[in-house]
């Protein structure tokens, strides 16, 4: 077993869950989510933070800040607090409560936008703050993840060389899109080292990363309202758009067999399945990663008050629960 004396130095890459026995389809699913961050973030915040640091940006009185809807918020909370710096997290109103009060726990400072941006949403309200904030203080010092090389390195350096030596002969890979770190640095490490292996990316219904009409989305962490800086589409060989419902349902289907995951990791599953189901005979490999764990959602997507509340949408209590195997009229509360 190893022994750490720093939270960033333990991190599970060898963890994945065939979900065959769930599913009925041969995916096999990389967990990001068993570190002292709970997500994936854990790595690119790592990253940001160490270059920063050794290009000199980070001064006795710096106060870092970064624009999150809470993993790298998260993330950069642990790293901050373990190296002795001043953290702020500029998040919004769809933020998990319990994601915002561990930030506080650690000692980040936590600021919600409340309104989006006209033509940015949620997002572009996020950045107009920060960039506010740099100009008005030196002392502020923003990694900004969106456009941040060191994101996707983290990826093209740990995340993607760890799934190649798992499985040598991978056909496939699901990635998730937010910020388009991970999608970056795994398609980049791919294509540079087995350019047969498929790049999906997968997005949130909403989204407009990749060119999609804007529209309002509930469920923290993937899709974006701003395009990323980061993104270089020419690495992506196919990308799937995923409706909230189907993130929902696919949530609860994992949790009735055991398996708590958060929204992201629902999404980049339910896209995933819905590629090789139209794929009947593949015998390929495919993998799919799944960037966080579910308990920092149980008063969300795992919430039966909060599954009203996007009701317009298509999701129903009824339905979740039949997806489940539960008897119709069983407490999701």
């Amino acid at each position: 077993m190893p022994i750490i004396s720093a939270p960033q130095d333990f991190n599970e890459e060898d963890l994945y869950v065939d979900l065959l026995p769930v599913f009925g389809r041969s995916l096999f699913l990389k967990c990001e989510g068993f570190n002292f961050a709970g997500s994936i973030k854990l790595k690119a915040a790592l990253r940001m933070v160490e270059a920063a640091e050794r290009d000199g940006r980070l001064a006795p009185d710096s106060v870092l800040v970064e624009s999150s809807s809470g993993n790298l918020g998260l993330a950069l909370s642990v790293i901050a607090a373990n190296r002795g710096f001043r953290f702020l997290c500029i998040t919004d109103a769809r933020c998990n409560v319990a994601t915002r009060r561990m930030m506080e726990v650690l000692g980040a400072e936590v600021h919600v936008i409340a309104e989006p941006d006209a033509d940015g949403g949620f997002l572009g309200a996020r950045l107009d703050y920060v960039r506010a904030l740099c100009a008005s203080d030196r002392r502020y010092v923003w990694l900004n993840q969106y456009a941040n090389p060191n994101n996707w390195k983290a990826h093209f350096e740990s995340t993607a060389p760890a799934i190649l030596s798992q499985f040598p002969d991978l056909d496939v890979l699901f990635v998730g899109a937010g910020t388009t770190g991970t999608l970056m640095g795994c398609a980049r490490f791919f294509r540079a080292r087995r350019d047969r292996v498929r790049i999906v990316a997968v997005d949130s219904v909403g989204s407009v990363t990749f060119g999609g009409p804007a529209a309002p989305r509930t469920i923290p962490g993937l899709g974006t309202s701003v395009r990323p800086a980061l993104l270089d589409e020419s690495y992506v060989d196919e990308v799937i758009t995923v409706p909230e419902p189907d993130t929902v349902r696919t949530c609860h289907r994992l949790a009735a067999r055991g398996f708590l995951f958060g929204g992201s990791t629902g999404t980049v599953i339910s896209g995933a399945l819905g590629w090789l189901a139209e794929r009947p005979d593949w015998r390929g490999i495919a993998v799919a990663i799944a960037p966080d764990l579910g308990e920092r959602y149980l008063d969300s997507v795992y919430q039966s008050d909060w599954l009203h509340g996007i009701d317009e949408h298509g999701v129903d209590d009824e339905e979740v629960l039949h997806t489940n195997g539960l008897p119709a009229g069983t407490s999701l509360a």
